[in-house]
């Protein structure tokens, strides 16, 4: 592990690395098996889950809605950055699941939405093309600099072993 933290330090680390971000990039793959990279504001709830609000128009969302795997990346400013070899980046495999409307946590989450990013998703909410998506973390890696990768798992981003290769 890092010289001076724990892995739970690291853990939480990561989850506020991730927390300090509006947005995240999203790679996601088309029944045709064609990538897409994109972009949407997120957020994350009290279990860890990360959400996003998006409309069918978009690609990403055709192909999360028929091929549920996806590849979530939060990254540092390259301004913030000492190397650009070496940025600041959690890159997450995930499934990605629709919630209906009719779901118990989907008028909270949109509510989540609305405090986050103003009064945009209460427009956003009455169109029916939109889709409230939350992406379940399979595993994923948490890169703090050179030599120091970390494997982890779940939406907890524990964090499993220093990546040696």
């Amino acid at each position: 592990m890092a010289k001076d933290l724990s892995p739970e330090a690291l853990q939480q680390e990561a989850a506020n690395f991730r927390d300090s971000f509006q947005s995240l990039l999203l790679a996601t793959t088309s029944p045709q098996g064609q990538p897409d990279a994109s972009y949407a504001p997120c957020i994350v709830d009290d279990n860890q889950a990360i959400y996003v609000f998006i409309s069918e128009l978009a690609q990403h969302t055709k192909n999360l809605l028929s091929v549920p795997q996806a590849s979530l990346l939060f990254i540092a400013d390259e301004t913030d950055s000492r190397n650009i070899f070496a940025r600041k980046r959690l890159s997450l495999n995930s499934i990605a699941e629709a919630l209906p409307r009719d779901d118990p946590h989907w008028n909270d989450l949109l509510t989540q939405f609305e405090d986050k990013f103003g009064q945009t998703i209460s427009l956003l909410k009455s169109l029916p093309d939109f889709h409230l998506i939350r992406f379940n973390i399979q595993q994923g890696n948490y890169v703090r600099g050179f030599a120091q990768a970390y494997a982890l798992s779940g939406n907890q981003l524990e964090i499993l072993s220093l990546r040696k290769s």
